[in-house]
């Protein structure tokens, strides 16, 4: 359910509290799906039973944890540990998008760096916005789709959430050029993660209630919001009009 993304070590970072946020996260990017585009879904009996598993947890562990984060944050604390994780963010965004030959999007995403790391005390304050530089986000399932890949079956990973494929493989990516992997202290790397997944789910709280009221079918819901998010993604916002992505295999191989 969160991420996109893989930051210390796969077997840690894969662990039950960052997984369960990938999910939520689309709805901050898609909120209405069309239900006459046909969905590649051939893994669905797997998928559903593994997307029970992560409600489950989420239920019990992750919303348990962030309301209560949530309840003892002052909101500009919260904000600003926002601000911090999203200004790494903007590392693998710019290394995708020099990857993309986005060169006018990676010279924003410098600037952003440059801005929020220096005056914006580290990234707790996004002083870059004010300057007209726009947040963009890219990440390596991304840069694999510009190059013609294709995404693949939808498949709900465990601990992890919504994914394809092609994004399930560009997590590896992902991992290499997230800033704090490559922090010494394994303390500190921990403590960094649990900051990042906590902060994240508190901010997804609201989310998470639209998609319990949104529809009958949470789970093709969310299937259908992630697959259109990645496609517009991929395509910059513009993809192309009647033609849906090849996937990798025919969903019969699958049955």
């Amino acid at each position: 359910m969160l991420l996109q993304k893989v930051h210390i070590n796969p077997s840690v970072r894969r662990s039950l509290l960052l997984a369960m946020l990938a999910q939520l996260l689309l709805l901050t990017g898609c909120a209405s799906t069309s239900g006459n585009l046909e969905m590649s879904d051939p893994l669905e009996r797997y998928n559903r039973v593994m997307y029970s598993f992560n409600e489950k947890i989420d239920t019990y562990a992750m919303k348990p944890v962030a309301r209560g984060y949530q309840a003892i944050t002052p909101d500009f604390v919260d904000k600003g540990v926002t601000n911090f994780f999203n200004n790494l963010d903007d590392v693998t965004t710019l290394i995708n998008n020099l990857l993309q030959f986005k060169a006018e999007a990676a010279l924003s995403d410098l600037g952003r760096i440059t801005i929020n790391t220096s005056l914006g005390l580290f990234g707790l304050v996004d002083v870059a916005t004010a300057f007209n530089l726009t947040k963009n986000d890219e990440d390596f399932g991304q840069t694999l789709g510009y190059w013609g890949v294709a995404p693949g079956p939808y498949i709900v990973l465990p601990f992890w959430g919504p994914s394809t494929l092609r994004d399930s493989l560009g997590l590896g990516g992902d991992y290499f050029t997230e800033p704090y992997t490559y922090v010494s202290d394994q303390q500190t790397r921990y403590g960094l993660f649990a900051l990042e997944v906590i902060d994240t789910r508190a901010d997804l709280l609201s989310a998470s209630r639209i998609l319990e009221q949104s529809t009958f079918d949470p789970y093709a819901f969310l299937r259908d919001a992630y697959l259109q998010q990645r496609r517009n993604q991929v395509f910059d916002g513009n993809p192309p009009l009647g033609q849906e992505d090849d996937f990798l295999f025919d969903d019969e191989e699958f049955e």
